[in-house]
Protein backbone atom coordinates (compact mmCIF):
# COMPACT_ATOMS: atom_id res chain seq x y z
CA UNK A 1 0.00 0.00 0.00
CA UNK A 2 3.35 1.97 0.33
CA UNK A 3 5.41 0.62 -2.71
CA UNK A 4 6.61 2.55 -5.50
CA UNK A 5 5.53 1.03 -9.09
CA UNK A 6 8.83 2.01 -10.91
CA UNK A 7 7.22 2.67 -14.67
CA UNK A 8 8.72 4.16 -17.93
CA UNK A 9 6.44 5.99 -19.44
CA UNK A 10 6.31 4.17 -22.89
CA UNK A 11 5.25 0.80 -20.93
CA UNK A 12 2.62 3.02 -18.82
CA UNK A 13 1.37 4.41 -22.21
CA UNK A 14 1.34 1.45 -24.20
CA UNK A 15 0.35 -1.31 -21.64
CA UNK A 16 -1.27 -0.22 -18.46
CA UNK A 17 -2.94 3.34 -19.75
CA UNK A 18 -5.40 2.25 -22.42
CA UNK A 19 -7.81 -0.13 -20.88
CA UNK A 20 -8.76 3.00 -18.37
CA UNK A 21 -8.31 5.67 -21.30
CA UNK A 22 -10.72 3.81 -23.73
CA UNK A 23 -12.85 3.75 -20.21
CA UNK A 24 -12.93 7.04 -19.73
CA UNK A 25 -12.93 8.56 -23.24
CA UNK A 26 -15.91 5.91 -24.26
CA UNK A 27 -17.99 5.44 -21.53
CA UNK A 28 -17.69 8.45 -19.81
CA UNK A 29 -17.43 7.27 -15.54
CA UNK A 30 -18.62 9.69 -13.34
CA UNK A 31 -15.85 8.82 -10.76
CA UNK A 32 -12.58 7.10 -11.00
CA UNK A 33 -10.83 5.63 -7.89
CA UNK A 34 -6.85 6.22 -7.58
CA UNK A 35 -4.99 3.33 -6.06
CA UNK A 36 -2.97 2.98 -2.77
CA UNK A 37 0.83 2.92 -4.49
CA UNK A 38 3.48 5.34 -5.67
CA UNK A 39 4.01 5.31 -9.14
CA UNK A 40 7.81 6.64 -9.65
CA UNK A 41 7.87 7.38 -6.05
CA UNK A 42 4.98 9.75 -5.94
CA UNK A 43 1.22 8.27 -4.21
CA UNK A 44 -1.30 8.05 -6.69
CA UNK A 45 -3.57 9.87 -4.68
CA UNK A 46 -0.99 13.06 -4.68
CA UNK A 47 0.15 12.77 -8.31
CA UNK A 48 -0.78 16.35 -10.19
CA UNK A 49 0.37 14.34 -13.45
CA UNK A 50 -1.98 11.11 -13.57
CA UNK A 51 -4.79 12.92 -11.82
CA UNK A 52 -4.91 16.25 -13.48
CA UNK A 53 -2.47 15.79 -16.67
CA UNK A 54 -3.82 12.65 -17.96
CA UNK A 55 -6.59 11.94 -16.89
CA UNK A 56 -8.69 15.48 -17.22
CA UNK A 57 -6.35 17.13 -19.86
CA UNK A 58 -5.75 14.62 -21.81
CA UNK A 59 -8.68 12.14 -21.91
CA UNK A 60 -11.34 14.38 -20.87
CA UNK A 61 -12.57 13.36 -17.29
CA UNK A 62 -15.35 15.40 -15.92
CA UNK A 63 -16.29 13.58 -12.54
CA UNK A 64 -14.66 13.29 -9.69
CA UNK A 65 -11.65 11.12 -8.41
CA UNK A 66 -12.12 9.52 -5.33
CA UNK A 67 -9.24 7.73 -2.96
CA UNK A 68 -9.59 3.86 -2.07
CA UNK A 69 -10.34 3.07 1.35
CA UNK A 70 -7.05 4.51 3.48
CA UNK A 71 -5.04 5.69 0.20
CA UNK A 72 -4.46 8.73 1.30
CA UNK A 73 -0.75 10.16 2.78
CA UNK A 74 -0.97 13.87 2.15
CA UNK A 75 -4.62 15.13 2.20
CA UNK A 76 -3.57 18.78 0.98
CA UNK A 77 -1.53 17.80 -1.95
CA UNK A 78 -4.07 15.34 -2.68
CA UNK A 79 -6.50 18.40 -3.43
CA UNK A 80 -3.61 19.96 -5.41
CA UNK A 81 -3.00 17.19 -7.58
CA UNK A 82 -6.97 16.80 -8.09
CA UNK A 83 -8.09 14.28 -5.91
CA UNK A 84 -11.96 15.29 -4.45
CA UNK A 85 -12.73 12.75 -2.24
CA UNK A 86 -11.07 10.97 0.77
CA UNK A 87 -12.47 7.52 1.92
CA UNK A 88 -13.11 6.64 4.27
CA UNK A 89 -13.47 10.39 6.26
CA UNK A 90 -10.70 11.05 8.30
CA UNK A 91 -12.56 12.02 11.25
CA UNK A 92 -12.77 15.97 10.40
CA UNK A 93 -8.63 15.58 11.15
CA UNK A 94 -7.19 15.70 7.36
CA UNK A 95 -10.65 18.76 6.77
CA UNK A 96 -8.46 20.58 9.32
CA UNK A 97 -5.45 20.33 7.54
CA UNK A 98 -7.10 21.77 4.50
CA UNK A 99 -8.00 24.70 6.24
CA UNK A 100 -5.03 25.37 7.92
CA UNK A 101 -3.12 25.05 4.39
CA UNK A 102 -5.41 27.54 2.96
CA UNK A 103 -5.06 30.05 5.76
CA UNK A 104 -1.20 29.42 5.27
CA UNK A 105 -1.30 30.21 1.97
CA UNK A 106 0.07 26.48 0.95
CA UNK A 107 -3.21 25.51 -0.98
CA UNK A 108 -5.29 27.51 -2.78
CA UNK A 109 -8.72 27.67 -1.80
CA UNK A 110 -10.02 27.87 -5.55
CA UNK A 111 -9.07 24.19 -5.75
CA UNK A 112 -10.82 23.36 -2.65
CA UNK A 113 -13.89 24.83 -4.04
CA UNK A 114 -12.61 22.90 -7.51
CA UNK A 115 -12.91 19.76 -5.45
CA UNK A 116 -16.01 20.63 -4.02
CA UNK A 117 -18.17 21.82 -7.55
CA UNK A 118 -16.82 18.52 -9.33
CA UNK A 119 -18.57 16.43 -6.28
CA UNK A 120 -21.28 18.42 -6.43
CA UNK A 121 -22.21 18.22 -10.31
CA UNK A 122 -21.70 14.10 -10.05
CA UNK A 123 -24.30 14.69 -6.90
CA UNK A 124 -26.99 16.59 -8.98
CA UNK A 125 -26.06 14.44 -12.18
CA UNK A 126 -27.10 11.56 -10.40
CA UNK A 127 -30.48 13.57 -9.59
CA UNK A 128 -31.46 14.51 -12.70
CA UNK A 129 -30.82 10.66 -13.76
CA UNK A 130 -32.11 8.82 -11.23
CA UNK A 131 -35.19 6.94 -12.09
CA UNK A 132 -36.26 4.84 -9.06
CA UNK A 133 -39.54 3.85 -10.31
CA UNK A 134 -37.23 1.00 -12.19
CA UNK A 135 -38.12 -2.26 -11.71
CA UNK A 136 -35.55 -4.57 -10.25
CA UNK A 137 -36.67 -8.51 -11.60
CA UNK A 138 -33.96 -10.28 -10.07
CA UNK A 139 -34.36 -13.89 -11.30
CA UNK A 140 -34.31 -12.06 -15.05
CA UNK A 141 -30.93 -10.61 -13.94
CA UNK A 142 -29.72 -14.35 -12.78
CA UNK A 143 -30.49 -15.19 -16.06
CA UNK A 144 -29.07 -13.00 -17.86
CA UNK A 145 -25.81 -13.78 -15.54
CA UNK A 146 -26.35 -17.21 -16.61
CA UNK A 147 -26.48 -16.32 -20.21
CA UNK A 148 -23.11 -13.84 -20.05
CA UNK A 149 -21.29 -16.44 -18.47
CA UNK A 150 -21.74 -18.97 -20.74
CA UNK A 151 -20.50 -16.63 -23.42
CA UNK A 152 -17.26 -16.42 -21.47
CA UNK A 153 -16.27 -19.60 -20.64
CA UNK A 154 -13.12 -20.86 -22.90
CA UNK A 155 -12.97 -24.55 -23.68
CA UNK A 156 -9.66 -25.52 -23.39
CA UNK A 157 -9.32 -29.02 -24.47
CA UNK A 158 -11.50 -31.03 -26.33
CA UNK A 159 -10.02 -34.59 -26.80
CA UNK A 160 -12.16 -36.74 -29.02
CA UNK A 161 -14.67 -34.53 -29.30
CA UNK A 162 -15.92 -35.67 -25.79
CA UNK A 163 -17.91 -32.26 -25.04
CA UNK A 164 -20.99 -31.73 -25.42
CA UNK A 165 -21.93 -34.07 -23.15
CA UNK A 166 -25.00 -36.32 -23.76
CA UNK A 167 -27.90 -35.69 -21.31
CA UNK A 168 -28.98 -39.17 -21.86
CA UNK A 169 -25.75 -40.49 -20.46
CA UNK A 170 -25.05 -41.57 -16.98
CA UNK A 171 -22.16 -38.92 -15.68
CA UNK A 172 -20.65 -38.29 -12.53
CA UNK A 173 -20.27 -34.52 -11.06
CA UNK A 174 -17.10 -34.54 -8.34
CA UNK A 175 -16.28 -31.39 -6.70
CA UNK A 176 -17.57 -29.29 -3.82
CA UNK A 177 -17.07 -26.52 -6.53
CA UNK A 178 -19.99 -28.43 -7.99
CA UNK A 179 -22.60 -27.87 -4.91
CA UNK A 180 -20.66 -24.21 -4.07
CA UNK A 181 -18.78 -23.01 -7.03
CA UNK A 182 -16.51 -19.83 -6.27
CA UNK A 183 -17.83 -17.68 -8.69
CA UNK A 184 -16.49 -14.37 -7.51
CA UNK A 185 -13.48 -12.45 -5.86
CA UNK A 186 -11.79 -12.34 -2.95
CA UNK A 187 -11.64 -9.77 -0.18
CA UNK A 188 -13.63 -6.06 -0.58
CA UNK A 189 -14.96 -7.38 -3.95
CA UNK A 190 -17.60 -10.11 -2.63
CA UNK A 191 -20.96 -9.30 -2.75
CA UNK A 192 -24.17 -10.59 -1.28
CA UNK A 193 -25.92 -12.47 -4.01
CA UNK A 194 -29.99 -12.91 -3.63
CA UNK A 195 -29.15 -16.74 -5.52
CA UNK A 196 -26.41 -19.14 -6.42
CA UNK A 197 -26.60 -21.78 -8.48
CA UNK A 198 -24.20 -24.56 -8.57
CA UNK A 199 -23.48 -26.94 -11.55
CA UNK A 200 -25.19 -30.08 -9.19
CA UNK A 201 -28.73 -27.99 -8.72
CA UNK A 202 -28.21 -27.09 -12.37
CA UNK A 203 -28.42 -30.50 -13.48
CA UNK A 204 -31.33 -31.34 -11.74
CA UNK A 205 -33.21 -33.43 -13.63
CA UNK A 206 -30.46 -34.84 -15.79
CA UNK A 207 -28.97 -38.14 -15.20
CA UNK A 208 -26.28 -36.47 -12.75
CA UNK A 209 -25.00 -38.11 -9.57
CA UNK A 210 -22.64 -35.64 -7.25
CA UNK A 211 -20.21 -36.57 -4.97
CA UNK A 212 -18.07 -33.71 -2.99
CA UNK A 213 -14.39 -35.39 -3.84
CA UNK A 214 -13.00 -32.25 -1.50
CA UNK A 215 -13.61 -30.21 1.25
CA UNK A 216 -12.51 -26.82 0.46
CA UNK A 217 -12.39 -25.27 4.32
CA UNK A 218 -10.10 -27.24 4.90
CA UNK A 219 -7.88 -27.70 1.70
CA UNK A 220 -7.85 -31.49 1.97
CA UNK A 221 -9.35 -34.40 0.01
CA UNK A 222 -10.24 -37.11 2.84
CA UNK A 223 -9.41 -40.89 1.76
CA UNK A 224 -13.32 -41.60 1.89
CA UNK A 225 -14.23 -38.69 -0.38
CA UNK A 226 -11.20 -39.66 -3.15
CA UNK A 227 -12.93 -42.92 -2.64
CA UNK A 228 -16.18 -42.11 -3.17
CA UNK A 229 -15.44 -40.12 -6.16
CA UNK A 230 -13.62 -42.77 -7.93
CA UNK A 231 -16.58 -45.38 -7.74
CA UNK A 232 -19.24 -42.49 -8.90
CA UNK A 233 -16.11 -42.36 -11.70
CA UNK A 234 -16.38 -45.90 -12.73
CA UNK A 235 -20.01 -45.89 -13.12
CA UNK A 236 -20.26 -43.14 -14.98
CA UNK A 237 -19.68 -42.49 -19.09
CA UNK A 238 -18.14 -39.14 -18.21
CA UNK A 239 -16.66 -37.21 -15.02
CA UNK A 240 -16.82 -34.09 -14.38
CA UNK A 241 -14.11 -32.69 -11.35
CA UNK A 242 -15.13 -29.09 -10.95
CA UNK A 243 -11.92 -27.33 -9.63
CA UNK A 244 -10.08 -24.45 -8.97
CA UNK A 245 -8.56 -22.06 -6.43
CA UNK A 246 -10.33 -21.36 -3.64
CA UNK A 247 -10.50 -17.73 -1.85
CA UNK A 248 -7.58 -18.13 0.36
CA UNK A 249 -5.44 -19.07 -3.04
CA UNK A 250 -6.42 -15.45 -4.82
CA UNK A 251 -7.71 -12.40 -3.20
CA UNK A 252 -6.97 -8.37 -2.82
CA UNK A 253 -4.41 -7.38 -0.73
CA UNK A 254 -1.89 -10.03 -1.40
CA UNK A 255 -0.75 -11.85 -4.65
CA UNK A 256 0.09 -15.33 -5.12
CA UNK A 257 3.65 -17.04 -5.13
CA UNK A 258 2.83 -19.99 -6.92
CA UNK A 259 0.60 -21.20 -10.03
CA UNK A 260 -0.45 -24.24 -8.44
CA UNK A 261 -4.01 -25.47 -7.58
CA UNK A 262 -5.01 -26.95 -4.33
CA UNK A 263 -2.59 -30.54 -4.14
CA UNK A 264 -6.00 -32.37 -3.15
CA UNK A 265 -7.69 -31.02 -6.36
CA UNK A 266 -4.82 -32.37 -8.43
CA UNK A 267 -4.30 -35.76 -6.83
CA UNK A 268 -8.55 -36.15 -7.01
CA UNK A 269 -8.35 -34.89 -10.66
CA UNK A 270 -5.46 -38.01 -11.39
CA UNK A 271 -7.61 -40.96 -9.17
CA UNK A 272 -10.81 -39.48 -11.19
CA UNK A 273 -8.82 -39.89 -14.64
CA UNK A 274 -7.22 -42.80 -14.04
CA UNK A 275 -10.70 -44.21 -12.95
CA UNK A 276 -12.55 -43.12 -16.07
CA UNK A 277 -10.75 -41.90 -19.02
CA UNK A 278 -13.77 -40.24 -20.49
CA UNK A 279 -12.84 -37.10 -17.57
CA UNK A 280 -13.52 -33.30 -18.09
CA UNK A 281 -12.22 -31.10 -15.74
CA UNK A 282 -14.25 -27.44 -15.05
CA UNK A 283 -12.17 -24.68 -13.47
CA UNK A 284 -13.31 -21.88 -11.27
CA UNK A 285 -10.49 -19.54 -11.21
CA UNK A 286 -9.45 -15.89 -11.86
CA UNK A 287 -5.77 -16.24 -12.79
CA UNK A 288 -4.09 -18.81 -15.10
CA UNK A 289 -2.97 -22.58 -13.05
CA UNK A 290 -0.62 -24.91 -13.89
CA UNK A 291 -2.24 -28.19 -15.42
CA UNK A 292 0.02 -31.13 -14.40
CA UNK A 293 -2.74 -33.64 -15.31
CA UNK A 294 -3.52 -31.91 -19.04
CA UNK A 295 -2.44 -35.24 -20.26
CA UNK A 296 -4.66 -37.52 -19.03
CA UNK A 297 -7.74 -35.50 -19.00
CA UNK A 298 -9.77 -35.34 -22.05
CA UNK A 299 -11.50 -32.06 -21.50
CA UNK A 300 -10.72 -28.97 -20.17
CA UNK A 301 -13.33 -26.38 -19.46
CA UNK A 302 -12.05 -22.66 -18.12
CA UNK A 303 -14.92 -20.78 -16.59
CA UNK A 304 -13.30 -18.41 -14.51
CA UNK A 305 -14.78 -16.81 -11.83
CA UNK A 306 -18.78 -16.24 -13.85
CA UNK A 307 -20.92 -15.20 -11.19
CA UNK A 308 -23.87 -16.44 -9.10
CA UNK A 309 -25.78 -18.14 -12.02
CA UNK A 310 -21.92 -20.03 -13.02
CA UNK A 311 -23.33 -23.09 -12.20
CA UNK A 312 -26.27 -22.93 -14.46
CA UNK A 313 -23.99 -21.77 -17.56
CA UNK A 314 -21.37 -24.59 -17.06
CA UNK A 315 -24.21 -26.94 -17.60
CA UNK A 316 -25.30 -25.16 -20.60
CA UNK A 317 -22.09 -25.93 -22.10
CA UNK A 318 -21.31 -29.19 -21.13
CA UNK A 319 -24.56 -30.79 -22.31
CA UNK A 320 -24.21 -28.09 -25.41
CA UNK A 321 -26.82 -25.83 -25.14
CA UNK A 322 -24.61 -23.31 -25.39
CA UNK A 323 -21.47 -23.64 -27.46
CA UNK A 324 -18.34 -21.81 -26.22
CA UNK A 325 -16.94 -19.06 -27.47
CA UNK A 326 -15.05 -17.47 -24.91
CA UNK A 327 -11.14 -16.72 -26.02
CA UNK A 328 -8.71 -16.44 -23.34
CA UNK A 329 -7.73 -12.64 -22.05
CA UNK A 330 -4.22 -13.80 -21.14
CA UNK A 331 -1.61 -16.49 -21.92
CA UNK A 332 -1.26 -19.93 -19.56
CA UNK A 333 2.59 -20.31 -19.14
CA UNK A 334 3.77 -23.84 -18.35
CA UNK A 335 5.01 -22.60 -15.33
CA UNK A 336 5.52 -19.30 -13.06
CA UNK A 337 9.12 -18.57 -13.40
CA UNK A 338 8.62 -18.33 -17.08
CA UNK A 339 6.46 -15.20 -16.51
CA UNK A 340 8.03 -12.21 -17.68
CA UNK A 341 8.13 -10.24 -14.32
CA UNK A 342 9.24 -13.08 -12.65
CA UNK A 343 12.86 -12.46 -11.61
CA UNK A 344 12.05 -8.87 -10.47
CA UNK A 345 7.93 -8.46 -9.31
CA UNK A 346 8.43 -8.00 -5.24
CA UNK A 347 10.93 -5.66 -5.57
CA UNK A 348 13.84 -4.94 -3.10
CA UNK A 349 12.87 -2.77 -0.26
CA UNK A 350 9.25 -0.77 -1.00
CA UNK A 351 9.68 -0.31 -4.72
CA UNK A 352 8.83 -2.61 -7.38
CA UNK A 353 10.50 -2.13 -11.20
CA UNK A 354 8.40 -3.12 -13.90
CA UNK A 355 11.84 -4.22 -15.86
CA UNK A 356 9.75 -5.96 -18.42
CA UNK A 357 8.48 -3.14 -19.95
CA UNK A 358 5.83 -3.81 -22.70
CA UNK A 359 7.04 -7.11 -22.75
CA UNK A 360 3.78 -8.21 -20.86
CA UNK A 361 1.88 -11.55 -21.26
CA UNK A 362 1.82 -12.79 -25.12
CA UNK A 363 4.32 -10.51 -26.42
CA UNK A 364 6.95 -11.79 -24.06
CA UNK A 365 6.21 -15.06 -25.18
CA UNK A 366 5.92 -14.37 -28.72
CA UNK A 367 8.86 -12.43 -28.84
CA UNK A 368 10.97 -14.84 -26.92
CA UNK A 369 9.70 -17.94 -29.15
CA UNK A 370 8.69 -19.82 -25.39
CA UNK A 371 6.29 -22.82 -25.36
CA UNK A 372 3.11 -21.74 -22.99
CA UNK A 373 0.18 -23.95 -21.86
CA UNK A 374 -2.01 -22.25 -23.73
CA UNK A 375 -1.52 -18.79 -25.88
CA UNK A 376 -3.59 -15.56 -25.68
CA UNK A 377 -7.00 -15.73 -27.41
CA UNK A 378 -7.21 -19.23 -27.92
CA UNK A 379 -10.34 -20.92 -26.90
CA UNK A 380 -11.98 -23.90 -28.83
CA UNK A 381 -15.67 -24.60 -29.92
CA UNK A 382 -17.89 -27.72 -30.94
CA UNK A 383 -17.68 -26.51 -34.61
CA UNK A 384 -14.66 -25.98 -36.49
CA UNK A 385 -14.15 -22.20 -38.64
CA UNK A 386 -11.67 -21.34 -41.50
CA UNK A 387 -10.38 -17.77 -42.11
CA UNK A 388 -9.87 -16.50 -45.77
CA UNK A 389 -9.74 -13.61 -48.19
CA UNK A 390 -8.04 -10.99 -46.17
CA UNK A 391 -7.97 -7.53 -47.99
CA UNK A 392 -7.01 -4.43 -47.07
CA UNK A 393 -7.93 -1.31 -48.36
CA UNK A 394 -4.60 0.34 -49.24
CA UNK A 395 -1.23 -0.65 -49.86
CA UNK A 396 0.07 2.32 -48.77
CA UNK A 397 -1.26 5.12 -46.23
CA UNK A 398 0.01 7.73 -44.25
CA UNK A 399 0.12 7.46 -40.42
CA UNK A 400 -3.19 10.15 -40.83
CA UNK A 401 -5.18 8.10 -42.67
CA UNK A 402 -7.12 4.92 -41.42
CA UNK A 403 -6.55 1.55 -43.19
CA UNK A 404 -9.71 -0.65 -43.29
CA UNK A 405 -8.83 -4.52 -43.09
CA UNK A 406 -11.39 -7.25 -44.24
CA UNK A 407 -11.71 -10.65 -44.14
CA UNK A 408 -14.12 -13.81 -44.32
CA UNK A 409 -14.91 -16.41 -40.99
CA UNK A 410 -16.51 -19.35 -42.46
CA UNK A 411 -18.41 -21.86 -39.96
CA UNK A 412 -16.45 -25.67 -41.15
CA UNK A 413 -18.66 -27.61 -38.93
CA UNK A 414 -21.96 -29.15 -37.91
CA UNK A 415 -22.94 -26.78 -35.31
CA UNK A 416 -23.54 -23.06 -34.80
CA UNK A 417 -21.21 -21.43 -32.89
CA UNK A 418 -18.86 -18.32 -32.21
CA UNK A 419 -15.69 -17.37 -33.76
CA UNK A 420 -13.35 -14.66 -32.49
CA UNK A 421 -11.58 -12.72 -35.45
CA UNK A 422 -8.30 -11.55 -34.19
CA UNK A 423 -6.13 -8.58 -35.77
CA UNK A 424 -2.97 -8.42 -35.01
CA UNK A 425 0.32 -5.65 -36.36
CA UNK A 426 3.31 -6.20 -36.45
CA UNK A 427 6.56 -3.71 -37.44
CA UNK A 428 9.00 -6.28 -38.01
CA UNK A 429 12.25 -3.75 -38.95
CA UNK A 430 11.52 -1.40 -36.15
CA UNK A 431 14.02 0.85 -34.88
CA UNK A 432 12.00 0.88 -31.29
CA UNK A 433 12.62 -2.60 -30.06
CA UNK A 434 8.82 -3.58 -29.77
CA UNK A 435 6.94 -7.01 -29.59
CA UNK A 436 6.33 -9.41 -32.91
CA UNK A 437 2.44 -8.58 -32.88
CA UNK A 438 -0.08 -6.78 -31.14
CA UNK A 439 -3.62 -7.07 -30.48
CA UNK A 440 -5.52 -4.00 -32.14
CA UNK A 441 -8.71 -5.45 -33.14
CA UNK A 442 -11.20 -8.38 -32.38
CA UNK A 443 -14.75 -9.26 -33.77
CA UNK A 444 -17.15 -12.19 -32.33
CA UNK A 445 -19.66 -13.40 -35.20
CA UNK A 446 -22.35 -16.32 -34.78
CA UNK A 447 -22.30 -18.37 -37.92
CA UNK A 448 -24.57 -21.28 -38.83
CA UNK A 449 -22.91 -24.58 -40.07
CA UNK A 450 -21.84 -23.68 -43.92
CA UNK A 451 -22.13 -19.98 -43.13
CA UNK A 452 -19.81 -17.26 -43.89
CA UNK A 453 -18.92 -13.92 -43.03
CA UNK A 454 -17.12 -10.93 -43.68
CA UNK A 455 -15.53 -9.36 -40.57
CA UNK A 456 -13.96 -5.82 -40.96
CA UNK A 457 -11.32 -3.71 -38.96
CA UNK A 458 -10.42 -0.24 -39.10
CA UNK A 459 -6.83 0.68 -38.29
CA UNK A 460 -5.87 4.51 -37.52
CA UNK A 461 -2.26 6.28 -36.59
CA UNK A 462 -2.71 4.64 -32.65
CA UNK A 463 -2.78 0.77 -34.16
CA UNK A 464 1.01 1.47 -35.74
CA UNK A 465 1.95 3.89 -33.58
CA UNK A 466 4.88 3.07 -30.70
CA UNK A 467 5.07 5.69 -27.04
CA UNK A 468 8.08 7.88 -27.95
CA UNK A 469 9.35 9.09 -24.89
CA UNK A 470 11.31 12.00 -26.51
CA UNK A 471 8.23 13.58 -28.33
CA UNK A 472 5.79 12.51 -25.56
CA UNK A 473 3.48 11.96 -28.08
CA UNK A 474 2.50 8.64 -30.39
CA UNK A 475 4.78 8.21 -33.11
CA UNK A 476 4.36 5.92 -36.43
CA UNK A 477 7.70 4.78 -37.62
CA UNK A 478 8.09 5.05 -41.22
CA UNK A 479 8.12 1.37 -42.52
CA UNK A 480 6.34 -1.81 -43.55
CA UNK A 481 4.26 -3.68 -40.99
CA UNK A 482 2.32 -6.72 -40.82
CA UNK A 483 -1.05 -7.81 -40.54
CA UNK A 484 -2.09 -10.98 -39.21
CA UNK A 485 -5.58 -12.15 -38.46
CA UNK A 486 -6.51 -15.48 -37.03
CA UNK A 487 -8.05 -17.12 -34.05
CA UNK A 488 -4.94 -16.73 -31.31
CA UNK A 489 -2.04 -14.76 -31.21
CA UNK A 490 -0.58 -18.00 -32.53
CA UNK A 491 -2.92 -19.92 -34.60
CA UNK A 492 -2.69 -16.34 -37.76
CA UNK A 493 -3.35 -18.32 -40.90
CA UNK A 494 -3.67 -14.56 -43.07
CA UNK A 495 -1.47 -12.24 -43.36
CA UNK A 496 -0.80 -9.02 -45.64
CA UNK A 497 1.75 -6.08 -45.65
CA UNK A 498 0.79 -2.28 -45.59
CA UNK A 499 3.84 0.25 -45.50
CA UNK A 500 2.86 3.37 -43.78
CA UNK A 501 4.27 6.40 -44.01
CA UNK A 502 5.14 9.42 -41.01
CA UNK A 503 4.38 12.49 -41.29
CA UNK A 504 5.94 13.79 -38.38
CA UNK A 505 9.84 14.37 -38.10
CA UNK A 506 11.55 13.65 -35.24
CA UNK A 507 13.49 15.97 -33.66
CA UNK A 508 17.72 14.79 -34.10
CA UNK A 509 20.89 16.16 -32.88
CA UNK A 510 24.03 14.66 -33.51
CA UNK A 511 27.75 14.81 -31.72
CA UNK A 512 30.94 13.37 -32.35
CA UNK A 513 29.56 10.98 -30.27
CA UNK A 514 26.96 10.03 -32.59
CA UNK A 515 27.46 6.25 -34.09
CA UNK A 516 27.61 5.72 -37.92
CA UNK A 517 24.49 3.17 -37.29
CA UNK A 518 21.89 6.12 -36.05
CA UNK A 519 23.38 8.62 -38.77
CA UNK A 520 22.40 6.41 -41.34
CA UNK A 521 19.03 5.69 -40.11
CA UNK A 522 18.78 9.55 -41.24
CA UNK A 523 18.24 9.81 -44.66
CA UNK A 524 18.84 13.43 -44.67
CA UNK A 525 21.70 12.77 -43.05
CA UNK A 526 22.78 9.83 -44.63
CA UNK A 527 22.76 11.65 -47.56
CA UNK A 528 25.56 14.14 -46.09
CA UNK A 529 27.70 11.84 -45.01
CA UNK A 530 28.05 9.22 -47.46
CA UNK A 531 31.18 10.61 -49.45
CA UNK A 532 32.95 10.66 -46.14
CA UNK A 533 31.83 7.18 -45.34
CA UNK A 534 32.89 5.85 -48.43
CA UNK A 535 36.50 7.75 -47.87
CA UNK A 536 36.85 5.98 -45.14
CA UNK A 537 36.08 2.70 -45.48
CA UNK A 538 38.70 2.46 -48.09
CA UNK A 539 41.67 3.85 -46.34
CA UNK A 540 40.14 1.78 -43.25
CA UNK A 541 39.62 -1.80 -45.79
CA UNK A 542 43.30 -1.17 -47.01
CA UNK A 543 45.01 -0.45 -43.57
CA UNK A 544 43.68 -3.54 -42.17
CA UNK A 545 44.61 -5.63 -45.61
CA UNK A 546 48.00 -4.19 -45.98
CA UNK A 547 48.81 -4.88 -41.51
CA UNK A 548 47.29 -8.52 -41.68
CA UNK A 549 48.30 -11.67 -42.71
CA UNK A 550 47.51 -13.43 -45.92
CA UNK A 551 43.85 -14.82 -44.51
CA UNK A 552 42.70 -11.74 -42.60
CA UNK A 553 43.50 -9.87 -46.43
CA UNK A 554 40.62 -12.07 -47.92
CA UNK A 555 38.73 -12.11 -45.09
CA UNK A 556 38.16 -8.66 -45.02
CA UNK A 557 35.47 -7.48 -47.33
CA UNK A 558 33.21 -4.64 -47.50
CA UNK A 559 30.29 -5.94 -45.94
CA UNK A 560 32.71 -6.57 -43.10
CA UNK A 561 34.08 -3.06 -42.79
CA UNK A 562 30.41 -1.49 -42.96
CA UNK A 563 29.45 -3.57 -39.95
CA UNK A 564 32.69 -2.38 -38.01
CA UNK A 565 31.73 0.82 -38.96
CA UNK A 566 28.01 0.89 -37.39
CA UNK A 567 29.20 1.00 -34.11
CA UNK A 568 32.23 4.06 -34.84
CA UNK A 569 31.43 7.57 -33.34
CA UNK A 570 31.90 9.87 -35.69
CA UNK A 571 34.63 11.31 -33.99
CA UNK A 572 36.46 7.43 -34.80
CA UNK A 573 36.39 8.51 -38.82
CA UNK A 574 38.84 11.27 -38.17
CA UNK A 575 41.46 8.60 -36.61
CA UNK A 576 42.04 6.98 -40.49
CA UNK A 577 44.08 9.52 -42.00
CA UNK A 578 40.64 10.25 -43.98
CA UNK A 579 42.35 14.07 -43.97
CA UNK A 580 39.13 16.03 -42.94
CA UNK A 581 40.24 18.73 -40.69
CA UNK A 582 38.58 19.66 -37.46
CA UNK A 583 36.95 22.83 -38.99
CA UNK A 584 35.23 20.80 -41.77
CA UNK A 585 34.49 18.23 -39.54
CA UNK A 586 32.60 20.52 -37.05
CA UNK A 587 30.99 22.03 -40.86
CA UNK A 588 29.72 18.25 -41.23
CA UNK A 589 28.24 18.15 -37.83
CA UNK A 590 26.65 21.34 -38.52
CA UNK A 591 25.32 19.97 -41.92
CA UNK A 592 23.86 16.95 -40.17
CA UNK A 593 21.99 18.97 -37.99
CA UNK A 594 20.48 20.94 -40.27
CA UNK A 595 22.10 23.83 -38.99
CA UNK A 596 23.99 25.11 -42.67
Amino acid sequence: MSSSSECDERTMREIYFPAFEQAVKEAKPWTVMCSYNRINGVYASENPWLLTDVLRKEWGFDGYVVSDWGAVSDRVAGVAAGLDLEMPSSGGVNDRKIIEAVRAGRLDEKLVDLACERILNIVFRYLDNAKPETPWDKEAQHRQAAEIAAECMVLLKNEGGILPLDKADDIAFIGEFAEKPRYQGGGSSHINSFRTTGAAEAAKGLKVTYTRGYDVAADDAPEALVAEAVAAAKQAKAAVVFAGLPDSYESEGYDRSHMRMPDCQNRLIEAVAEANPNTVVVLYNGSPVEMPWIGRVKAVLEAYLGGQAVGEATVRVLFGDVNPGGRLPETFPLKLEDNPSYLYYGGEGDATEYREGVFVGYRYYDRKKMDVLFPFGYGLSYTTFEFSGLRLSAEKIKDTDTLTVKATVKNTGSRAGKAVAQLYVGDPESTPIRPVRELKGFAKVALQPGESKEVSFTLDKRSFAYWNAQIHDWHVETGVFTIEVGASSRDLPLKAEVRVESTVELPRHYTMDSIFLDILADPKAKAAIMPMIRKTMEIFGSQERDQGTEAAKEAITEDMTMAMMNYMPLRGAFSFGTGISAEEAEALLKKLNGET
